[in-house]
């Protein structure tokens, strides 16, 4: 499989990922996903979830192919590590208030679940054939 097959692939399944997440919390297990700002209050639907994980997927293959690109040693070192830090910083706004336990878990399993196949989707090689 070529690099760019395997990426585009990876990009679906991270896409495919996180609502899948989404359809068992809210509409299977009956918790919807709700954000609270003060009197605002953000609720989550699958469109969102994709959107989300479709720009991230789209962010991290661009900043990929550029360190590949503009030859930056160890370019997918570089960006696993680029990639283990985002996810690291996108747990900060599930520590602040606004959501319940229950929202607050299945975002941070969104956002396991996007990482677990993005870090290795993108970042790891096509396999030579013989």
């Amino acid at each position: 499989m070529s690099a760019r097959a395997r990426r585009s692939a990876a990009m679906a399944a991270a896409v495919l990922a996180p609502v899948t997440i989404w359809a068992v919390t809210d509409p299977l297990l009956g918790h919807p996903l709700r954000i609270t700002d003060g009197e605002e209050t953000l609720d989550l639907g699958a469109a969102p979830v994709a959107v989300v994980a479709l720009l991230a997927s789209l962010a991290g293959w661009a900043l990929l192919a550029a360190l590949e690109r503009f030859g930056a040693r160890r370019a997918r070192a570089v960006w696993t590590g680029v990639a283990v830090a985002v996810l690291a910083v996108s747990f900060l706004p599930l520590a602040g208030d606004g959501m319940d336990s229950g929202t607050r878990t299945a975002l941070a399993a969104m956002h396991l679940a996007v990482a677990a196949v993005l870090i290795p989707g993108l970042a790891g090689r096509s396999r030579v054939h013989s």
